[in-house]
């Protein structure tokens, strides 16, 4: 609140001078800081005279803010123009040699027009003065040649000696000492001006005479790692070091070029050979460079960043040689596993060069991203194609992975044995393809491959649960309409085949992906030798990441799920000719007959009980330690058919408004079905609130429709324990622990005087 007021006072405490200088162009608004006795603190003591001390803390704020950004900006342009940097860097060190040269020739030129007006300006006064001159030991009589000219004529046959034999640290030492002669020469006036020209020139001739042989032998082949640092320092001392540098990184690619020579890639069997082979030479290489320019050059800004320019170009030649012997093939043919190792590779040996200060890890990730790209993708594919294959000829029984999985071993075998669902073949095919792709990618995490390769895996679950969906029966014609109709899926025929297929579903997905997963995380860094171990709060923040998976991948097995529900369903209301076994006519035609019915649950809901238990039995084989899953599917089921009787405004147009009412007697089989179904969902532990809700409106709705009739439904109704003897006394009969013979004909009635006894023993 504080800043926000000190803000609103700064605005008002400037607001007439900003409206003043809005009226001004920018040019006029930008006149008070050109001149170059501009006073900044002055200027910002005018604008902040009035101010008080929370609108100055602001102002600081704000301002340190804008530092901040305006550095920020400054580094995203140097990044961005970083190759126009080292260009312009380079044209600069080009352009210091050309200067130097001009400078050697300058004086050159300098010392011949000095000399030679000396000697003009020597001879008109020796003509016009001959009594004024004064004798000097190297006065050009004819006398014989001096002491100077005599060592002149010695050094320059001893330079003439020393270059021919190539000694160069003498030669360089001659050439410092004939450079000073020739100073002392020019300030004492020891020399003649001829004789002094004559020294420059043979000295500057004699430099590019050295520099010349110099820089023969470092770019010579033969030439060792300590000859050619010698030669490449004598270099630079000779004045030249933008030539000097430029031949060391010559000198050193012509021998990388050179050693290559002997690496000849046979094929992908062996392109983790080639690629380590020559991933050492390349890096190796440029490690001998960088510590060459080190030593020589030091961290010189300029050299350095031809050095780094140098090194980067060397590295994406290398990249395209290891994608174009190695890469490409293998990724074409989806060898994810040797594009990982291949990469791996390179990126080791790279990582060895930021230690030097070169990172050219960034230079070989963009080079291989694409050949990694096409070779995940090529799994992905393989992946879901393999399964389709399996899947249409899958017979959908369950049994444990073999013990030869490469993501298998015998401890987590018998941890499976022990304690998980078997898989059909088709789902342990998935499965093994998934553990093996997120192995091969998971040294890739550098390139953060990791999030791809894992959504590539869902939407492949999300395939294979429309592969399950679709062989379902009946599922053929409508579930194939969503893309995947073109694959093949052979029908699973019977209820444990069926149950089967959400096993292979609910497994994939509650355990064995997400185990993959974690291959692909980064909990998996702390293996690496250059890392310390991670944190358990690292290991903690992963597990939203596993939640939202596991999320993801169960809504596909609910999909599942429902397809199985639906299509049970529909068997239990329709016929195989397309009849409806569930209609209104069932309770609307009792009230028609002389006779009193007998007392016990309509025979679809007989069938649906039926249905139940055996879904129960197996699944209680299938999903040991998944109870809860099998609760829900029985539970999923009942509902579906209990929701499609809620929904069916067929069925309620003929209860409520058709041309026969519903009687009593078809009210008390509608109400004893509802309490059924109660009854048996009760005991089983799948009847959920939302399924007893439904199963109170819709008795609700019955007993409205009948009271439209001026009938008091509650009158026509025994009490709920009758319903409940009678649907208990069903549940016993239908599970083979009882009888009709065993029930007395009254008991089931509801009209019967002693309704007390409903069930005896015989």
């Amino acid at each position: 609140m504080e800043i926000s007021h000190a803000g609103a006072s700064f605005s008002s405490s400037i607001g007439d001078s900003t409206e003043f200088e809005a009226e001004l162009s920018l040019s006029d608004k930008l006149k008070i800081f050109k001149p170059s006795n501009f006073d900044p603190e002055g200027y910002v003591t005018s604008k902040c005279r009035n101010m008080s001390e929370k609108e100055i803390r602001y102002l600081r704020c704000y301002l340190v803010d804008l530092k901040k950004a305006s550095a920020e900006e400054m580094r995203k342009s140097v990044y961005a123009n970083y190759s126009a940097f080292i260009r312009t860097s380079r044209e600069i060190s080009d352009l210091e040699g050309q200067l130097l040269s001009l400078r050697h020739l300058l004086s050159t030129q300098a010392g011949l027009v000095h000399g030679l007006a000396e000697g003009v300006r020597l001879e008109s006064f020796c003509s016009g003065s001959e009594g004024s001159v004064k004798e000097d030991r190297f006065d050009f009589e004819d006398k014989g040649p001096s002491n100077a000219e005599k060592w002149l004529a010695e050094f320059l046959e001893n330079l003439e000696v020393l270059l021919a034999e190539r000694r160069v640290d003498e030669a360089l030492a001659a050439l410092d000492e004939g450079d000073n002669v020739a100073n002392d020469a020019t300030s004492q006036k020891k020399l003649s001006p001829s004789a002094r020209s004559s020294l420059k020139a043979t000295i500057i001739e004699q430099r590019q005479r050295l520099a010349d042989q110099l820089a023969e032998a470092a770019f010579h082949s033969s030439t060792r790692s300590d000859e050619l640092r010698s030669a490449v320092q004598a270099l630079k001392q000779l004045g030249d070091g933008p030539r000097a540098h430029d031949l060391l990184l010559k000198s050193h690619h012509r021998k990388l070029k050179y050693n290559m020579q002997g690496l000849h890639p046979s094929g992908t069997s062996d392109g983790g050979a080639y690629t380590t082979a020559l991933s050492q030479l390349v890096f190796s290489t440029i490690a001998q460079a960088a510590s060459d320019s080190l030593a020589v050059f030091g961290d010189e800004p300029a050299y350095a960043s031809e050095l780094v320019t140098w090194a980067v170009k060397q590295a994406e030649a290398f990249s395209l040689l290891v994608k174009r012997h190695v890469l490409a093939s293998s990724a074409a043919a989806g060898s994810l596993r040797v594009v990982s190792e291949s990469v791996q590779i390179c990126l080791g040996h790279c990582s060895l060069l930021e230690s030097r200060g070169l990172v050219l890890s960034p230079v070989l990730l963009r080079l291989f991203r694409p050949c990694v790209e096409q070779a995940l993708t090529a799994n992905l594919q393989r992946i879901e194609h393999s399964t389709a294959a399996l899947v249409a000829a899958d017979d959908w029984s369950l049994a444990y992975p073999p013990i030869g999985a490469r993501h298998l071993n015998t401890a987590f075998l018998g941890s499976v044995i022990a304690s998980q669902p078997k898989l059909s073949s088709s789902a342990q095919r998935f499965n093994s393809m998934a553990q093996e792709l997120c192995e091969d990618v998971r040294p890739l995490e550098s390139l953060q491959f990791a999030d791809h390769a894992l959504e590539g895996l869902v939407q492949a679950f999300n395939s294979y649960v429309n592969m399950l969906i679709n062989a379902l029966p009946g599922s053929m014609e409508t579930e194939n309409l969503e893309g995947s109709g073109s694959k093949i899926v052979r029908t699973a025929e019977t209820e444990t085949q069926q149950t089967a297929l959400l096993a292979n579903a609910l497994l994939l997905a509650d355990e064995l992906l997400p185990r993959a997963a974690t291959k692909l995380s980064s909990l998996n860094q702390a293996t690496r030798i250059d890392e310390p171990p991670r944190r358990p709060s690292d290991r903690q923040s992963r597990a939203p990441e596993q939640r939202e998976l596991k999320k993801r991948l169960q809504r596909f097995v609910d999909h599942l799920r429902d397809s199985f529900c639906r299509q049970h369903a529909l068997e239990l209301i329709f016929t195989e000719d397309g009849g409806v076994r569930l209609s209104a006519e069932m309770y609307i035609s009792m009230d028609g007959n002389a006779q009193e019915p007998e007392w016990f649950p309509s025979t679809i809901y007989q069938e649906l009980f039926a249905k139940l238990t055996r879904i129960a039995a197996i699944a209680s084989d299938m999903f040991v330690g998944r109870e809860r899953f099998a609760t829900m599917l029985l539970m999923r089921l009942t509902e579906t058919v209990i929701l499609w009787l809620s929904d069916d405004q067929i069925f309620w147009d003929e209860i409520e408004q058709g041309s026969k009412a519903l009687g009593p007697l078809g009210l008390q089989q509608f109400y004893l079905d509802m309490q059924f179904v109660i009854l048996f969902s009760s005991q089983g532990r799948y009847l959920s609130r939302n399924l007893h809700q439904v199963i109170k409106n819709i008795i609700g709705r019955a007993i409205e429709s009948v009271a439209a009739t001026g009938i008091d439904p509650y009158s026509i109704l025994p009490e709920d324990d009758w319903f409940a003897e009678v649907a208990q006394i069903a549940i016993k009969m239908l599970m083979g622990k009882a009888d009709f013979g065993d029930v007395d004909e009254e008991i089931l009635s509801p009209t019967a005087s002693d309704q007390q006894n409903l069930y005896q023993q015989p």
